[in-house]
C-alpha cells in the first residue's frame, strides 16, 4: 500500500486583492517621500522642501501598473476595452520618534496609513549638511526600526481597544451561533494582540481560513 501524501498546510495570505490598491508612502520626516511620489506619479504634486513636516495633508495620484504580460494579452485578444491595474499612491506626512503618542504630525500620519493597503518605506542613505535628518545623522537601519516600531505600537492600542469591545459582546454569554462566532473574533483578536506584543509582523503569523 503506498504511503499517503502529505497535507501541507496552505498558508493563508493576508490582504485584500483588487485591481485598485492604495499604497501610501512612508518614512521620517524629510528623507524624500515626496520626490518619490513625484517618480512615482509622473506629476507635480508633492511639496519636496529641505524641512520637516513640508507635507501635512496626504497627496493623492493614481497610476497604471506596467505589465507586460498584460500587454501581450491585450495584443493578442485585442479586447473591445481594456482596463489595466491601477495603484492610487499616497504621499503621508512623515512620522517622527514617539508618533504613536502623538509627537510630531503623529496622529495626523497614523490616521491616513490606515486608509492604505500596502507601505512604500522610505528611508535616508546619503549625507548632505545642507538637508536636515530629525534625527541627527544619517543610519537607514535605525530609520526602518523607528517606523516599524511606532507603526506596532499604535496597531497594538488599536487592537486593545478592538478586544475591549470584543469583550463585551462575549460577556453576555450563551451558546447561539453568534456568540460562538464573537467568541472565534475574540481569540483571534487576542492571538494577533500577543503576537505584535512579541515584535512580530502580523502577516507573518501562520492564520487559519476562520481567521
Amino acid at each position: 500500500m503506498p504511503p499517503k501524501k502529505q497535507v501541507v498546510e496552505e498558508k493563508i495570505p493576508l490582504g485584500r486583492p483588487g485591481n485598485n490598491l492604495k499604497s501610501g508612502i512612508v518614512g521620517l520626516a524629510n528623507v524624500g517621500k515626496s520626490t518619490l511620489f513625484q517618480a512615482i506619479t509622473k506629476s507635480n504634486l508633492g511639496n519636496p522642501a529641505n524641512f520637516p513636516y513640508a507635507t501635512i495633508d496626504p497627496e493623492e495620484a493614481r497610476v497604471v501598473v506596467p505589465d507586460d504580460r498584460f500587454d501581450w494579452l491585450v495584443e493578442k485578444y485585442k479586447p473591445k476595452s481594456v482596463v489595466p491595474a491601477n495603484l492610487t499612491v499616497y504621499d503621508i506626512a512623515g512620522l517622527t520618534r514617539g508618533s504613536s503618542t502623538g509627537a510630531g504630525l503623529g496622529n495626523a500620519f497614523l490616521s491616513h496609513i490606515r486608509a492604505v493597503d500596502a507601505i512604500f518605506q522610505v528611508v535616508r542613505c546619503f549625507d548632505d549638511a545642507e538637508i536636515i535628518h530629525i534625527e541627527g545623522d544619517v543610519n537607514p537601519t535605525r530609520d526602518l526600526d523607528i517606523i516599524s516600531e511606532e507603526l506596532r505600537l499604535k496597531d497594538i492600542e488599536f487592537v486593545e481597544k478592538a478586544l475591549e469591545n470584543q469583550k463585551k459582546k462575549t460577556r453576555m454569554g450563551g451558546q447561539s451561533l453568534e456568540q460562538k462566532k464573537a467568541k472565534q473574533e475574540q481569540e483571534t483578536i487576542e492571538k494577533i494582540l500577543d503576537w505584535l506584543n512579541q515584535g512580530k509582523d502580523v502577516r507573518k503569523g501562520t492564520w487559519g481560513p476562520k481567521e
